[in-house]
């Protein structure tokens, strides 16, 4: 009997899947443990087992492919088993309403045409005229294109068929190869591989001294979370500086204690930003377009660099831990997403209350990072620098400061709370107290 192959669910909060690749041929023999495919969230790889004995009778993905997760994407029984039943049917119902479709434009467009007295002549092109208003808006050449109407008449679908067989190209493009009598290139250097005007042969700014490569999976599902944050919230940027000499001295003092943990400036900051949040509970909360979730405990997402890409994992409940607790967990949830093991339900960004993104160690002295929503805030941590400062008795010196950024969605954060909840983050850090 053949069975559905379904794309795993990785976590409550992961909706779908980058299918990456089969590991075995339509036809291939199939035992249960064997590695039947690959795939990917927008933070981690897996590699799913086949769970049964049989044959890969048929597939219906392939690499790149994102799939909702629970979806059929392929089948395996044996050798002649009926796989009618496995996503076949839904293709036969959007042909026959495609074609329910066809039927009813026909005989709109015909009708039109009668009550207009338009009769096109046999030496001109025919054409309905919704497929020709969407032939001109898109720009496309429909007098060589072979209509599947009545008597040849071109109609809507096929001006839809050729707009889905040639690559999608910004408005400019367009005009220039409906000008120039271009063609475009299968792939382009947009985002999704979109066709730009600098992207045609003809430009002469181009040389062809660059090479176009496909963004990886990851990047593409980063970069469209990316631009949903900056689309769905009003983002602002406040920048503080915090005197580091406190926690520099703290961190002196614990590598000079034999035996005493890898307590790092990072790690103290994120303390002194649980103690700040606990202050400011609406810091601490989700945005939720006409409410706000608020948390009763703070937990931390802190942004991790990886060979994938960025990754942020939350900590649960970071205000329970000590600092060598919150220290130790920090390393242990940076190594699994190094190692690509890590929970994807802690990379959510539902998982986390408020993140953390520290660029001192690059040498940054202020950046605007973005929120991962539904957050409502995220604090950049950045390099430390020496700046002028009163020491009193009238004199002047050079103190470390370290450089504080916090993006903040202003619809749910008004710019004075924001401002008093980055300055507790600076006095928090100024006077710092740890255990550990």
């Amino acid at each position: 009997m053949a069975n559905a192959i379904i794309m795993p669910r990785q976590g409550q909060s992961v909706e779908s899947c980058i299918f990456t690749e089969w590991y075995k041929q339509v036809g291939d023999e199939i035992k249960t443990g064997d590695i039947l495919f690959a795939y990917e969230t927008d933070k981690a790889s897996f590699e799913q087992e086949a769970e049964e004995d049989g044959v890969l009778l048929t597939t219906f993905c392939e690499a790149g492919d994102e799939i909702p997760v629970l979806q059929n994407i392929g089948v395996i029984g044996q050798a002649g088993d009926d796989i009618s039943g496995f996503g076949q049917e839904a293709a036969q119902e959007d042909t026959a309403i495609e074609k329910a479709e066809s039927v009813e434009e026909e005989v709109v467009d015909s009708q039109v045409e009668l009550v207009l007295k338009d009769r096109v002549s046999n030496d001109k092109v025919r054409i309905s005229p919704r497929a020709k208003k969407l032939a001109e808006a898109e720009l496309v050449p429909y007098k060589k294109i072979e209509g599947s109407g009545p008597e040849g008449r071109i109609i809507i679908r096929d001006i839809e068929a050729y707009l889905a067989s040639v690559p999608k190209t910004t408005p400019l493009a367009k005009a220039i190869i409906q000008e120039e009598g271009l063609q475009a290139p299968e792939d382009g250097s947009g985002l999704d591989g979109i066709v730009k005007s600098t992207d045609l042969s003809s430009n002469p700014v181009y040389s062809d001294d660059f090479e176009i490569k496909k963004l990886p999976n990851i990047r593409k599902l980063i970069a469209k979370a990316m631009h949903a944050s900056l689309q769905n919230s009003a983002q602002l940027t406040h920048h503080l500086g915090a005197d580091a000499r406190r926690l520099l001295e703290l961190r002196k003092q614990v590598k000079a204690t034999e035996g005493a943990p890898n307590i790092t400036i990072n790690d103290m900051v994120c303390f002194a930003v649980i103690k700040a949040l606990k202050q400011f509970p609406d810091a601490n909360a989700h945005f939720l377009g006409d409410s706000v979730k608020y948390f009763n405990k703070v937990h931390l997402g802190l942004a991790v660099d990886t060979d994938r890409g960025l990754m942020v994992p939350a900590i649960k409940n970071a205000e329970d831990l000590s600092i060598t607790g919150l220290s130790n967990q920090f390393k242990v949830v940076a190594e699994s997403c190094r190692q690509g093991n890590i929970d994807p339900e802690l990379l959510s960004s539902e998982a986390a209350s408020f993140t953390v993104s520290n660029l001192g160690n690059y040498g940054v002295e202020m950046f605007t990072p973005v929120i991962n929503l539904p957050q409502v805030a995220i604090l950049g941590v950045n390099t430390i620098v020496p700046r002028p400062a009163d020491l009193g008795g009238g004199v002047y010196g050079f103190v470390p400061y370290m450089g504080l950024s916090l993006t903040y969605d202003h619809q749910a954060l008004d710019g004075g709370l924001a401002t008093r909840f980055l300055k507790q983050i600076a006095i928090e850090i100024e006077n710092l107290s740890i255990d550990t």
